[in-house]
């Protein structure tokens, strides 16, 4: 079993371009770890730093005991699986598996053992006389897998590798990557993604990277934890506006005053909302700004609250049905429309006055410079 360790990894191109800044991270034993942000953010750089693909211009990067920065890529006991699957196109899927232990000069009959355990694992053994041609987007992606597999590495590393498949298939993927995870407890796993449902679905560790026109903050760690503690006790406005689709709804306001139950703001629409949180470093009237989830904004006639008691009124602008749920979009909101998630059809359209409970325990309170504040 093998432990990653990151400190004080720093990587630019150019003295103007931080790419990657001041990232420390432990990534446990057999941990599945999720790089994590929006496009230009750095996560494939920081992976292929992991994989000796890409020099860090200061820091240290251990793969176990071992410091490995300037160790040549084969030699770190890593396999990567890339987006575009990188397989030989005049070779077939047992050849294209068998390449790096042949390169390797592993005993013949072990690579063919390795070679045929994994298609049993990935479920190609039919596959492994055809050309990479003759294969489906998904099929390519497992024997990229197999590939990696039959390395037998300590460390998993994969960028982006379902981008290229169709949703369906990303689906059926998604479970396949997290069944290889279950067949290999003690190899540790990176994975990056921008896509927020994988990382969810897949990751014990969750590392969110900043991204954007704060030059100090580009390439830096968000916030890191496991998924669910991100989703739910997001660090700043960056974190809880990047997880959640639709993104968690934003209501400026003001703070009011600290009560027994928590701070009490006003917002610009005449309401008041109280929130379970220290608010005692704030000054009266301080800018602040309310969160809340859409699934979390519950029709009053549904939850049973009170008009007025934690209740936000608004003008329907409209609707979309999906069947299981719809999003109901209400006017009213800054700095963009409120979305309320409600089940089934909602019984909602445009033109109606609509009341939404926000129940204290699920709101969120970020101060001026966006950062979260302690609940109770």
């Amino acid at each position: 079993m093998t432990s990653i360790t990151l400190s004080g990894v720093n990587k630019s191109f150019g003295a103007n371009f931080p790419v990657i800044s001041g990232v420390d991270l432990k990534i446990d034993d057999g941990e599945f770890c999720v790089f994590l942000g929006p496009s230009g953010c750095g996560k494939s750089t920081l992976l292929r730093m992991v994989a000796g693909l890409e020099t860090a211009y200061s820091g240290e990067i251990r793969i176990g005991d071992r410091v490995v920065d300037k160790v040549e890529p084969a030699d770190r006991e890593v396999a990567m699986v890339f987006q575009n699957y990188a397989l030989y196109p005049h070779m077939s899927v047992y050849d294209n598996m068998a390449f790096g232990l042949r390169q390797a000069k592993t005993p013949k009959d072990e690579i063919d053992r390795r070679v045929r355990e994994a298609a049993r694992i990935l479920q190609i053994e039919p596959l492994l006389d055809r050309m990479p041609k003759a294969l489906s987007g998904g099929q390519r992606q497992r024997v990229a897998i197999g590939r990696a597999i039959v390395r037998q590495p300590k460390v998993f590393l994969f960028d982006e590798p379902l981008s290229n498949l169709d949703a369906a298939l990303r689906v059926h993927m998604r479970s396949e990557i997290a069944t290889l995870h279950r067949n290999f407890p003690a190899a540790s796993m990176i994975y990056v993604t921008h896509d927020q449902t994988e990382a969810m679905a897949l990751a014990d560790k969750i590392v969110l990277l900043h991204a954007g026109k704060d030059m100090l903050k580009h390439g830096s760690i968000a916030q890191v934890g496991k998924p669910l503690d991100l989703y739910h006790r997001p660090r700043n406005l960056f974190v809880a506006g990047f997880l959640g689709s639709p993104t968690m709804n934003f209501i400026e306001a003001s703070f009011a005053g600290q009560q027994a139950d928590g701070a009490r703001v006003a917002l610009k629409s005449g309401e008041e909302i109280v929130v379970p949180v220290d608010g005692s470093t704030l000054a009266a009237g301080a800018a602040v700004t309310l969160g809340v989830r859409p699934e979390h904004l519950a029709p009053v006639a549904a939850s049973g609250a009170a008009l007025g008691a934690q209740t936000l009124t608004r003008r329907v602008s409209a609707v979309e049905h999906f069947g299981e749920y719809s999003f109901v979009y209400l006017d009213g909101g800054t700095p963009a429309p409120l979305i309320a998630k409600v089940a089934g059809d909602g019984g909602f359209k445009a033109g109606d006055s609509a009341s939404f409970a926000a129940p204290a325990d699920c709101c969120h309170l970020f101060d001026a410079d966006g950062i979260a504040l302690s609940h109770l």
